[in-house]
């Protein structure tokens, strides 16, 4: 990725106990990190700026806010030209009820995952897309009868020493694997 700064262990243990605990004071993180809280403070804000941290949430259990129902669906679409995908993508990001899209390849084009209040309203939205002539061949629902895991984070410090890494500098991946 061209124009990201260079990246070192801190930078790494900084991310990991973030996306952790996004609450943790720059004191806590300092000492965890092992840097004094004005270098601390620097870097989280480096890292902000370049993109790498893009915001700071509640993570909330709607479970015991309101009932409700997880809905995975599989969209294959008619045609695959780039203005196919783009109107459909641009379709189902008025649904704020849509969580996540994903085009993918295999038997589908996309996978999506949809949080309604119950069936019925599950399928008004996808009766309102296959209405909007979106270029939907097919699709097939997965009502989900319990989530048995589910992990908010990305493990962050095993990718980056594992998987290929974006940052740019090859010193990276052995600095990753000394954590």
């Amino acid at each position: 990725m061209i124009g990201l700064p260079k990246f070192d262990r801190i930078d790494i243990n900084i991310l990991a106990h973030l996306q952790h605990n996004s609450q943790i004071t720059n004191l806590m993180l300092a000492d965890m990190v092992n840097l004094s809280p004005s270098p601390c403070l620097t870097r989280v804000k480096r890292l902000e700026k370049c993109g790498l941290i893009s915001g700071y949430n509640a993570r909330l259990n709607i479970g015991k806010l309101v009932s409700h129902i997880v809905v995975f669906t599989e969209v294959s679409l008619q045609d695959h030209r780039r203005e196919d995908f783009v109107r459909f993508e641009s379709a189902l990001k008025k649904h704020s009820e849509l969580q996540e899209c994903h085009l993918v390849s295999g038997g589908c084009d996309y996978i999506l995952k949809f949080t309604t209040r119950t069936i019925f309203h599950y399928q008004q939205i996808v009766e309102k897309l296959l209405g909007q002539d979106l270029g939907i061949q097919k699709y097939f629902s997965y009502i989900v009868i319990k989530t048995a895991h589910t992990r908010e984070q990305a493990a962050v410090k095993e990718l980056l020493e594992y998987g290929s890494c974006p940052l740019p500098y090859d010193a990276l991946a052995s600095t990753a694997r000394q954590l």
